[in-house]
C-alpha cells in the first residue's frame, strides 16, 4: 500500500474516533488531541498529493495525463431533482403570492457585490462572506443576504424610494453546512422590506403579520415568532454595566441561547470577550425572560431599566406593536423573548425570528438552560453541539471539522428586523468624510426557503404529492396518428391545459399508458381512427390512492367517456379533479 493510501485509511479511522469521542461527550483534552492528530494527518496527505502531482508533471516530458474527474457538487451545495423542484416552486409561489397580496413590488440585484459594500455590516459573521478573486480591478464578494444589496440600491436611488420591495434569490455564506437541515453555503432567501418613513410600528406589525400568513399557508406545522427590540437589549446591557465597545459582541453571544446552555454563553462572554462574571450574571437574569404583552408590565416596573432612555423607548415601541398585532389577530403566534439578539450589526429596533419544533438541536429546549444558575454546568445528556474552534486555513488541506448532523437543528426559518441607519451609512460614505447623507428607515424579513423545504418535503412525500403539472396525455390507438396527436396537444395547451404526448411516430399503446402513469397524469385522451371520423375522443380519468402506505393507481373498470372534440376543453375544466388542481391542491 502506498504512503498516500495508508494516510487515507488513517484519516478515515481518526475521523471515526473524533466522532465517537464527540458523541460520548468525552474529556475535552482527549477530543482536542484527536482533532489535532486528524488535522496533522490531513496536512500530510495534502502535501504528499501536491508533491506527487508536481513530480508527475515534471517527470517524463510526456503529455500530462488527466486524473479521474470527481463528480460531486461543491461543499455546502446540492442539486434538486424534478420532484424536489416541484415542491420548492410550490413553496416559492406561495411566498410570492403573499408578497404581492401585501402590496409588494419585485427587485433583483446582482449575486455578487463590490467587497467594500459588504464589509463592516455583519459583525462577527463577516468571516462567512465568500470573497472572489480580483476581477478587472474590482474586489468582489458573493452577496451574504438581500438586505445590504437592497440598502445599496436605495442609496444609489437617492434614498427617495418608499414602499414595499421583495426579492427572491440565492445568497452565499461560508458556513459549516448541515445539508439535511437545509443549512447550506448556497441557499434561497425570500425577503420583503418596507422602506421609507411611516408612522411608528405600523410597518413593523405589517411585516410580522406577513410572516405569520406565509408560514400558515406553507403548512410548516406549529411555529412561534420570537420578538425583541434592540433598544431594550442595548438598554439592558448598559444598565448591567457592559462597556459600549463590547455591546455588539456581547449581543452576538446572547444570540446563541437558542442552541447553547446559559453556562456556555456566559463562558464565551467572560473567557473569550472579557466581560466580568458579575455583569454576565445580571444579563442572565434579563435574557431568561419571555412571554407575551404581560412581560411589558414586568419591565416597566424595573426602575433601573426604565431610567435608561434606550430601554424605555424600546418598551414603549413594543407596547404599541402588541396593540397592532392584536388587530392583525396574530398574538397567539408571538413570544416576547428577551434572549433574542440577532447577531447582525445593522439592526436598530424591532427584531424577530420564526422557529418550529425542529429549529433547536435535538433534546435542547430553547431558552430553558438560561434560567439555570450561572455556576451550574450544562446537562451532560444529550450533549449540545460543541462550539467549533476555527483553525487557520492551510493550502491544499481540508481543515474544516465535519458536523454531526444528528446534533444540529434546522435553526430559525425566517428572521429580520428594523434597520434605520444602513441606507444612511451608504449615502454618507458616498458623500465623503464628515458629510451626512440622506436617511431611509427600513424594516424587513428574510425567509429561508431551503430550511422550509427541509420541513415541508417529508410531508410532501408522505402525502404522495405529484412531481409535475401535466393534466392531459394524448394517446394514439391503432396507427400512430402523429399529426392528429400534435394538433390536439396544441389545442389543449392553447386553452391553458398542460398536455404531453409520447414523442414517437408509431408508439405502442402500453408504452403510452405507462408514460402517462409515470407522470401521474389525471386525464388520458385516446385518439382512434373511428373516433376521429365522428369528431370524438375518449377520456379516461386516472386516480391514485394509498394502500399500506404506498401510492398506487386505482384500476379503472370503465372504458372511458366519449366527449365531442369541440367540448373537450370545457369538459376537462369542469371536472372536480381539474378544479381541485387549479385551486392549489397539488395531489
Amino acid at each position: 500500500m502506498s504512503t498516500a493510501e495508508s494516510l487515507t485509511a488513517e484519516i478515515t479511522q481518526q475521523t471515526t474516533l473524533v466522532n465517537e469521542l464527540r458523541l460520548q461527550n468525552a474529556d475535552p483534552t482527549a477530543l482536542d488531541a484527536a482533532r489535532k492528530k486528524l488535522g496533522e494527518l490531513k496536512k500530510t496527505h495534502g502535501a504528499i498529493g501536491k508533491a506527487e502531482a508536481s513530480s508527475g508533471a515534471a517527470g517524463t516530458g510526456d503529455a500530462k495525463k488527466k486524473g479521474r474527474l470527481l463528480l460531486k457538487t461543491a461543499k455546502g451545495t446540492r442539486d434538486y431533482g424534478p420532484a424536489e423542484m416541484f415542491c420548492r416552486e410550490h413553496i416559492e409561489r406561495i411566498v410570492k403570492d403573499v408578497f404581492t397580496s401585501y402590496g409588494g413590488s419585485c427587485l433583483d440585484t446582482p449575486v455578487f457585490e463590490r467587497k467594500d459594500v459588504l464589509t463592516d455590516k455583519y459583525g462577527e459573521d463577516s468571516k462567512l462572506i465568500f470573497d472572489l478573486l480580483d476581477q478587472g480591478g474590482e474586489q468582489l464578494a458573493l452577496r451574504y443576504d438581500h438586505t445590504v444589496p437592497l440598502a445599496r440600491y436605495l442609496a444609489m436611488s437617492g434614498a427617495t424610494v418608499q414602499g414595499k420591495i421583495w426579492q427572491v434569490g440565492k445568497v452565499y455564506r461560508r458556513d459549516s453546512p448541515v445539508m439535511s437541515k437545509g443549512r447550506m453555503r448556497e441557499f434561497m432567501q425570500a425577503d420583503l422590506d418596507i422602506v421609507g418613513l411611516w408612522d411608528p410600528m405600523i410597518p413593523d406589525a405589517e411585516i410580522v403579520s406577513l410572516l405569520c400568513t406565509i408560514l400558515t399557508r406553507l403548512d410548516v406545522g406549529e411555529f412561534t415568532v420570537k420578538i425583541n427590540n434592540r433598544k431594550i437589549l442595548d438598554g439592558i446591557f448598559e444598565t448591567c454595566g457592559v462597556p459600549p465597545e463590547k455591546i455588539r459582541t456581547i449581543s452576538s453571544a446572547v444570540d446563541k441561547l437558542d442552541k447553547l446552555p446559559w453556562a456556555d454563553v456566559k463562558k464565551e462572554m467572560t473567557d473569550e470577550k472579557g466581560l466580568s462574571s458579575e455583569v454576565a450574571d445580571k444579563i442572565g437574569e434579563y435574557v431568561k425572560l419571555k412571554g407575551g404583552p404581560s412581560l411589558l408590565d414586568q419591565l416597566k416596573a424595573d426602575e433601573a431599566l426604565m431610567s435608561n432612555p434606550s430601554a424605555k423607548d424600546g418598551i414603549l415601541e413594543m407596547e404599541l406593536l402588541f396593540t397592532l398585532l392584536g388587530a392583525y389577530k396574530v398574538l397567539d403566534k408571538i413570544s416576547f423573548d428577551m434572549s433574542l439578539a440577532r447577531g447582525l450589526d445593522y439592526y436598530t429596533g424591532i427584531i424577530y425570528e420564526a422557529t418550529v419544533a425542529a429549529s433547536a438541536p435535538p433534546g435542547f429546549t430553547p431558552n430553558g438552560p438560561a434560567s439555570v444558575p450561572s455556576e451550574t454546568p450544562p446537562t451532560p445528556a444529550p450533549p449540545p453541539p460543541k462550539k467549533k474552534t476555527k483553525k487557520p486555513k492551510v493550502e491544499d488541506a481540508e481543515e474544516e471539522e465535519e458536523v454531526d448532523e444528528s446534533q444540529v437543528g434546522v435553526g430559525s426559518i425566517a428572521a429580520g428586523g428594523r434597520y434605520d441607519n444602513l441606507v444612511g451609512s451608504f449615502t454618507s460614505a458616498a458623500a465623503g468624510e464628515g458629510k451626512k447623507g440622506a436617511q431611509c428607515p427600513c424594516i424587513g424579513v428574510s425567509i429561508g426557503l431551503d430550511r422550509i423545504f427541509a420541513l415541508v418535503w417529508p410531508n410532501w412525500v408522505e402525502k404522495g404529492m405529484r412531481s409535475k403539472e401535466t393534466m392531459a396525455y394524448v394517446i394514439a390507438v391503432g396507427d400512430g396518428l402523429l399529426e392528429e396527436r400534435i394538433r390536439l396537444v396544441q389545442e389543449l395547451r392553447e386553452a391553458g391545459i398542460k398536455t404531453d404526448f409520447l414523442a414517437k411516430r408509431k408508439p405502442k399503446l402500453p408504452a403510452q399508458f405507462a408514460a402517462a402513469e409515470r407522470d401521474e397524469v389525471p386525464f388520458d385522451i385516446l385518439l382512434g381512427g373511428d373516433e376521429l371520423k365522428q369528431g370524438l375522443v375518449i377520456v379516461k380519468e386516472q386516480k391514485w390512492e394509498f394502500v399500506d402506505g404506498k401510492k398506487v393507481k386505482v384500476q379503472a373498470t370503465d372504458q372511458g367517456t366519449k366527449v365531442k372534440r369541440e367540448e373537450l376543453v370545457d369538459w376537462i375544466k369542469q371536472t372536480p379533479t381539474y378544479l381541485g388542481w387549479s385551486s392549489g391542491r397539488l395531489i
